[in-house]
């Protein structure tokens, strides 16, 4: 007898009966696969469902990052400040800065400590990049080659004098020099070949006077005057920059100068006073404003427009068969139709949405203003057609009007964090903040992200679900194919024996005859 689990080498394909069995198995067993295939369009569907969710919590954390713009006292409350004379001096001003007028006469800009060393001293052939023990005569007082000598130099700052050191090595060059100069004072004293008079120019990076009057360089070191020409007697000493601030003579030994949450800053002196004007920068606050309405209508639209998309249950994902069998064209099509909807009536979403659209009407118990308790009061409403699906709609000369009249109080209607969600304080933004991050936990959890696992959100674990069942049916898909040809093989077995007995009949009936 032969085994019922066959293995392929001991299939029987029609021999004995003529039939194309391996056809029929495999048409028997296509029958049998309808339902995997039906499995593997259901699992894509969901793997469709949770790309859709995930691209809309992207859009709805793009919405809660603009948001958080709205939720800054600078958005409402930021300055500007404007100067007579933009060549002379300009100003800028924090958001804590008073409004008002200032006046500035600018007598002395502030000037950085500079010696040059002295002209003609490198050949007019010289090259600062090459090594300099090979162009000049590069020894000191005693005849030693200062290669591998340590050079010490200071400089002064707010900080009283500083010390510097650095080593030449074999074959530097000029500009290996200044670059040791420059990181061995953190960037406060640099050097520059000056080569229209052939010279070293060492300067302090910092304007200012630091020395009461005296040097702000030492380079007494026999280093600088016997290979820069440097002399400290030569040097033009920084001075600090002298102002008229309010009728009041200030110094400064930066050329700009901070008070009163306005910073200013000197380009040159003036003949006579500058008028800098400090006021509400409504035309910032304007822009902040309305940048997010005009994200939140564009995530409104995005949000309905997948919802409201049709689902087409004709057209499920396309099997590799239906691929092959499809022009580029119809596979592009097919598919767009088949991807449509997956949101469509999502509750969610509709919830979530509707959650921020009555969170923006809520009435505030602004710590600012008695006047200013809704989003009415600023000239904000809803769209009247209902198309719109409850999208924001600015009277942007009604909203101009009252942030110059009060920005504090736009800014307790808008911006109001409270530790309680319930307190009728709260600021709108917190409001729909609220809402807005309740959604997207929704969404989260029903499709996951990035950085979760499958058994970690509501379509993962269904998916998961569903490969172990496709893992299972396809062990039964084997288990069926097998039977098939184990009963074939039966069959043709036993119709080779009939024929084997058969024809020893016919040979012992024809012996009788």
């Amino acid at each position: 007898m032969v085994s019922n689990n066959m293995d392929n080498s001991m299939r029987m394909t029609g021999f004995a009966t003529g039939m194309d069995v391996e056809s029929m198995v495999n048409q028997l067993m296509e029958a049998e696969r309808q339902p995997l295939i039906r499995m593997k369009q259901d699992q894509r569907w969901l793997e469709l469902q949770r790309d859709a969710y995930r691209e809309m919590n992207t859009k709805m954390s793009e919405l809660d990052s603009e948001l958080s713009s709205m939720q800054e006292s600078s958005t409402y409350t930021s300055k500007s400040a404007v100067s007579s004379n933009e060549g002379a001096v300009t100003a800028s001003a924090s958001a804590e800065a008073d409004t008002g007028n200032y006046s500035l006469e600018v007598n002395q800009l502030a000037t950085a400590a500079i010696n040059p060393g002295t002209s003609g001293t490198f050949a007019e052939n010289f090259d600062p990049l090459a090594p300099l023990s090979d162009q000049i005569d590069f020894t000191d007082a005693n005849g030693q080659s200062y290669e591998g000598q340590k050079i010490n130099f200071s400089y002064q700052n707010s900080e009283g004098e500083q010390s510097s050191e650095f080593t030449i090595e074999e074959n530097d060059s000029l500009s290996d020099i200044f670059s040791k100069i420059s990181d061995t004072s953190d960037g406060n004293v640099r050097a520059f070949y000056d080569d229209g008079d052939n010279r070293v120019i060492m300067e302090r990076t910092e304007a200012g006077d630091f020395n009461d009057g005296g040097n702000e360089m030492d380079l007494s070191a026999g280093f600088f005057g016997d290979v820069f020409g440097i002399n400290n007697a030569n040097e033009q000493r920084g001075d600090k920059a002298d102002f008229t601030y309010n009728g009041i003579n200030m110094t400064s030994n930066d050329n700009s100068y901070e008070i009163n949450g306005v910073s200013f800053d000197f380009h040159s002196s003036t003949n006579g006073a500058v008028d800098v004007s400090v006021g509400n920068d409504v035309d910032a606050a304007m822009e902040q404003i309305t940048g997010f309405i005009d994200k939140y209508n564009e995530t409104i639209d995005f949000a309905h427009g997948k919802m409201n998309e049709e689902r087409n249950r004709d057209y499920p994902p396309l099997t590799e068969r239906q691929r092959e069998e499809m022009s580029e064209r119809e596979v592009e099509l097919w598919e767009e139709k088949s991807q449509s909807g997956m949101l469509r009536n999502d509750s969610v979403i509709s919830s979530g949405l509707s959650s921020m659209r009555s969170a923006w009407y809520q009435e505030v118990d602004n710590p600012n203003s008695n006047e200013i308790n809704s989003i009415l009061d600023v000239g904000i409403s809803t769209s009247s057609n209902w198309r719109d699906n409850g999208k924001l709609e600015v009277d942007e000369a009604e909203l101009r009007q009252k942030l110059q009249e009060d920005p504090e109080a736009v800014m307790g209607l808008f911006h109001n964090p409270t530790g309680n969600a319930n307190d009728p304080s709260r600021g709108l933004t917190q409001r729909v903040e609220g809402s807005l991050d309740s959604m997207m936990e929704s969404i989260t959890n029903r499709a996951g992200n990035e950085y979760q696992t499958a058994q970690q959100y509501t379509l993962g674990r269904e998916m998961a679900d569903m490969s172990e069942r496709m893992t299972d049916f396809e062990r039964r898909m084997q288990q069926a194919e097998q039977r098939y040809w184990d009963q074939f093989t039966r069959m043709e077995q036993a119709v080779q024996q009939a024929n084997a007995q058969s024809s020893q009949l016919q040979q012992q009936l024809g012996g009788m005859m």
